[in-house]
């Protein structure tokens, strides 16, 4: 079932085509893109109860995780996929996030959005993630301890971006994503896959960045994760390494079937120039605490949902102590992280990881 999961794109061949080779955002994917799908109301896909044999007790340690590292979590739409996309999304995993916003062009009380009061359309995406960060710090940060910008075509694994986030502060100024090597010295994020910016890279951008004509774009054009990508750096935000102990990624720009079958994206893609770090195709693509893939449809949200959250293989034991990711020990070189396994019960006082960070999974 996960294999059969593709990309909601016209053809395969509009990868083939370099999102961003000059100034302009070119990717053939926009943002906001309105959708042909047309699902049934969230509520006719039913759920499962909590008090099933298979669930009980299951997420006391994410609760609890939940509590320490808040995330506001604010979804890029468009009033045309309001009900084709954003509420598939609200009805699956952005129920998860301490906050959920919506950021859009037009009020829906359904959701509910945030107008921003700017023009809809792709040429309008830097304005969009400038206004929505402007709205989050004005309205939300003191709240939140880090902030997630997605798209409406993303899936997040909320629960392991607090397990990774769990290992830094949100007073560093560090971001993460998929990281990509063009247009900025230190890379920048994709914007499809998800970007998560401490509380304090968001109040550097919006107090030193967005105002200063030379730290940030101050017209609407360009390429939203670019632009983020370039002001952040000019404000002294560090772009983090958000693979696992065994350095496989954590957030996926594509579908998991792109990345899992062998040969899928092209060697003449773009993604295999702009990709910051060596990845595998196959099963050591992805990380076991993978945290987000894009280009999911509406009805694949629902079936990464089940997936992930429901399926049950009897006799294997889910619970498990994951590895502790190890925070730097130099938050001025965030960027270069070094992960470690670390035991809640092999923590020292003279360790950098604390036995709170060390995130025991076993089910207490």
């Amino acid at each position: 079932m996960l294999l059969s999961i593709s990309s909601n794109i016209s053809s395969f061949g509009d990868l083939l085509i370099p999102p961003r080779p000059g100034p302009r955002h070119s990717d053939s994917h926009g943002h906001g893109q309105d959708s042909s799908e047309m699902l049934p109301h969230p509520q006719e896909f039913g759920a499962h109860s909590s008090d099933e044999d298979f669930h009980k007790g299951e997420d006391v340690v994410a609760q609890k995780l939940a509590e320490k590292v808040r995330v506001l979590c604010w979804i890029m739409t468009s009033p045309s996929n309001h009900e084709k996309k954003a509420r598939h999304i609200k009805a699956t995993w952005g129920k998860r996030c301490n906050i959920l916003l919506f950021m859009s062009t037009a009020n829906d009380t359904s959701l509910p959005t945030v107008n921003l009061g700017i023009q809809e359309g792709r040429d309008y995406l830097w304005s969009k993630t400038k206004e929505s960060f402007k709205y989050v710090y004005k309205h939300y940060l003191d709240q939140v301890d880090w902030v997630l910008k997605a798209d409406d075509d993303t899936y997040v694994i909320v629960e392991n971006l607090r397990f990774m986030l769990s290992a830094y502060k949100p007073t560093e100024p560090v971001y993460f994503g998929c990281r990509f090597k063009p247009f900025v010295k230190q890379g920048y994020m994709s914007g499809g896959a998800g970007y998560v910016l401490s509380r304090e890279a968001v109040k550097r951008f919006v107090e030193n960045g967005i105002p200063n004509k030379e730290k940030c774009r101050q017209d609407h054009g360009g390429a939203e994760d670019v632009e983020i990508g370039i002001c952040l750096e000019r404000v002294g935000v560090k772009a983090g390494d958000s693979r696992d102990p065994e350095g496989r990624g954590r957030f996926f720009p594509f579908v998991p079937d792109d990345h899992i079958t062998i040969g899928k994206i092209d060697r003449r893609n773009w993604y295999w120039e702009y990709i910051y770090y060596p990845v595998k195709e196959g099963l050591e693509c992805c990380s076991d605490s993978a945290i987000s893939f894009h280009y999911v449809s509406p009805q694949q949200l629902y079936v990464l949902e089940y997936l992930i959250y429901h399926l049950r293989p009897y006799g294997i034991n889910h619970a498990v102590d994951l590895p502790a990711e190890q925070a730097a020990e130099n938050s001025s070189t965030v960027s270069s992280v070094s992960s470690a396994a670390v035991s809640s019960s092999t923590l020292s006082s003279s360790s950098p990881v604390t036995a709170e960070k060390s995130v025991n999974l076993s089910k207490k």
